[in-house]
């Protein structure tokens, strides 16, 4: 069995992840947190939360015969984006880095599914299912059991060596492995800098995060209006927020992806807000292929893309810009225009 660990750790490292660890399916310290986060409404209309009840922390209920958990992370910070410069220039739209490049999704369940195989063939035929955002699964919490880092108060998780730019996924397995020593401490100390800088205080408390005001739930997993009062503090952020992981200090360690998947594409890195306004329907859906922003829809990039100019300074070049929208066949759209327009008058 230690030679069947070492193996699989290494064998993940070949594959392109950065680090690879096991644990049992005991998640009951995490499952009243849960719990308690869904009572408070804090995951807003996201309600694929709670629509699976207890299987998000008990795995097999999930996936019967689960006894053992690998949680692989890799990097995705691409090398060179200048993610302050962008977010200072009001002409340019921000794109959370995790998005610049390809889906990870895909590429992440490739990986596991490659390594799962591995296993297979030298510990016999093994029943698994592998995961990247793609079932009601605790990430993080499983994540921090297997020793990858802790769960920072801004709810991500670190890593002390790498920082908190990375990917998670899980391969569910009735292979009996044994467990890595969990991340049983926070190591973020009296700091708060993800608290303060938090553009809308989402992060309400230390290790407590409300989705309902977090920027990557507003233009990401919102399918509605913005809430007005929100509008003003969303800046240039078109897609996602970064501003807790810019800040924090033990990103000073996170090294670019080796990734090229990861790198950016079709110059989204310091994109400029009013090109992207023009785009066509089918222009966002030809540079939008295999990114993980498709998903959020035509609309909604139109709607997130509104708040931000009517954030950015006046200027007649985004009065014209918003006007050519005004007649948008979207309620939606229109609502987040007229908005912008009543912000330059």
């Amino acid at each position: 069995m230690h030679s069947l660990i070492s193996n699989i750790k290494q064998w993940g490292l070949e594959l392109g992840f950065q680090q690879i660890g096991m644990t049992n399916t005991d998640l009951s310290q995490y499952e009243t947190r849960f719990l308690d986060w869904l009572v408070k409404k804090f995951h807003g209309k996201m309600d694929f939360m709670e629509k699976h009840g207890v299987k998000r922390s008990r795995p097999a209920d999930l996936i019967p015969g689960t006894v053992s958990i690998i949680s692989a992370r890799m990097d995705y910070l691409p090398p060179d984006t200048s993610a302050i410069e962008v977010l200072q220039n009001s002409e340019k739209g921000y794109i959370s880095r995790y998005a610049l490049g390809r889906d990870y999704h895909r590429l992440m369940r490739k990986r596991l599914d490659l390594l799962a195989n591995k296993i297979n063939a030298v510990a016999g035929q093994i029943g698994y299912r592998a995961f990247c955002d793609s079932a009601p699964v605790l990430e993080k919490p499983i994540a921090e059991k297997a020793g990858l880092g802790w769960i920072g108060k801004h709810t991500n998780l670190i890593n002390s060596k790498a920082g908190s730019w990375f990917f998670l996924g899980e391969i569910y397995t009735d292979l009996p492995l044994p467990s890595d020593n969990p991340v049983t401490n926070s190591h973020c100390g009296s700091c708060s800098a993800c608290m303060d800088v938090c553009p809308t205080q989402a992060i309400i408390g230390p290790y407590q995060l409300d989705a309902r005001r977090c920027i990557s739930y507003l233009t990401i997993e919102l399918r509605e209006a913005i809430p007005v009062e929100l509008r003003p503090l969303m800046g240039n952020r078109i897609y996602g927020c970064d501003d807790c992981q810019l800040v924090c200090p033990w990103n000073k360690f996170a090294k670019p992806t080796q990734e090229k998947d990861f790198h950016p594409r079709h110059q989204l890195s310091s994109p400029d807000l009013i090109a992207l306004f023009h785009w066509s329907e089918e222009e966002f859906l030809r540079k939008t292929e295999g990114s993980a922003i498709r998903r959020i829809g035509y609309e909604c990039w139109l709607r997130n893309i509104a708040v931000a100019l009517g954030n950015a300074p006046r200027s007649e070049k985004i009065i014209q810009a918003l006007n050519s929208r005004l007649q948008h066949t979207s309620a939606l759209v229109r609502e987040h225009v007229e908005w912008a327009l009543q912000r330059h008058a």
